[in-house]
């Protein structure tokens, strides 16, 4: 298959590959509990291996991938409290108001290099991925590029065997499928705590055990095919356009842009909520950033 991993390329190769196909897939993630089944980079190593195959199949390039995502904070705080407990918890985690300034910079590079469209693919589950689509929203009007922005789950359809509406889970059966179908040497079903024995076994879905190789190969197809057209459809959407000429955005541009078009949103993402569960009680390691600050006006 051809390379469409943007850092494993040669400048020639990204001009080609630019000039069939001018889409790029991002991918985002988290190292975090995954079960002890699943490698701690499911969500990334997931997300980054089905833009690949889509690009590979439709054309278009793979943007680095990128670990460092929401968590520690607000309810993500108190779901870890009831399903990691005081495990080492292995995070790449980063406040909400990180990562999504941080995609910022990355469309704009990825804009300024001429891309027409961009699909931004979350593994990493939560609320964040309605934060995602709500700043792609504020940020449309400020770039040519089109934009789109998901979780996997919503590009899994029909869903698992016989379960349609099992297209996302965390560490049970859909995930590690996935996972096991991407990378087979990120899952081993061999880890998997007796059936009797106590909880949370770091965060391990309840019906991990039901997890198919095959069925993770059929639901990446799946989810291939569905980026594919969604890549096509962008591309139809910037040439209906008409757009001759383009003004690539600075970095101060961004910055702008963030201060006003999506600072002030910022308090209102569900990443930046707190839930309906408990908050960590006292002395646990999920208290230390609970806590979610006020945001600069």
């Amino acid at each position: 298959m051809s390379e469409v991993r943007w850092e494993r390329m040669f400048p020639d190769q990204l001009e080609a590959a630019i000039a069939a196909s001018p889409v790029v897939y991002f991918a985002y993630g988290l190292c975090e509990p995954h079960g002890p089944q699943n490698a701690v980079g499911l969500d990334a190593l997931k997300a980054h291996a089905i833009c690949v195959k889509a690009a590979q199949t439709y054309g278009g390039i793979v943007a680095p991938p990128d670990y460092w995502h929401i968590h520690e904070i607000g309810l993500y705080a108190s779901w870890a409290t009831e399903w990691v407990g005081e495990a080492r918890p292995w995070l790449t985690a980063v406040p909400p108001w990180i990562h999504f300034k941080n995609i910022c910079y990355h469309l704009r590079a990825a804009d300024a290099l001429g891309f027409h469209a961009a699909v931004l693919l979350t593994g990493h589950y939560g609320p964040n991925w309605q934060d995602l689509k709500t700043m792609l929203g504020l940020l449309q009007p400020h770039f040519a590029m089109r934009l789109y922005g998901l979780p996997d789950f919503e590009a899994n359809q029909p869903g698992f065997d016989g379960d349609g509406k099992a297209t996302g889970d965390h560490a049970g059966k859909v995930e590690t499928s996935l996972l096991w179908a991407v990378e087979p040497a990120c899952v081993d079903v061999s880890r998997f705590p007796a059936e009797d024995a106590s909880g949370p076994h770091f965060a391990m879905g309840p019906n991990a055990r039901e997890a198919d190789r095959r069925v993770g190969e059929r639901m990446v197809a799946d989810e291939v095919t569905w980026l594919g057209q969604k890549g096509t459809e962008l591309l139809d959407a910037y040439a209906a356009q008409g757009i001759t000429e383009r003004m690539p955005l600075s970095f101060m541009d961004i910055e702008r842009i963030w201060a006003t078009d999506v600072l002030p949103h910022l308090p209102h993402f569900q990443s930046m909520q707190y839930g309906e569960q408990p908050p960590p009680p006292d002395g646990s390691q999920w208290r230390l950033n609970y806590t979610i600050p006020p945001m600069p006006t």
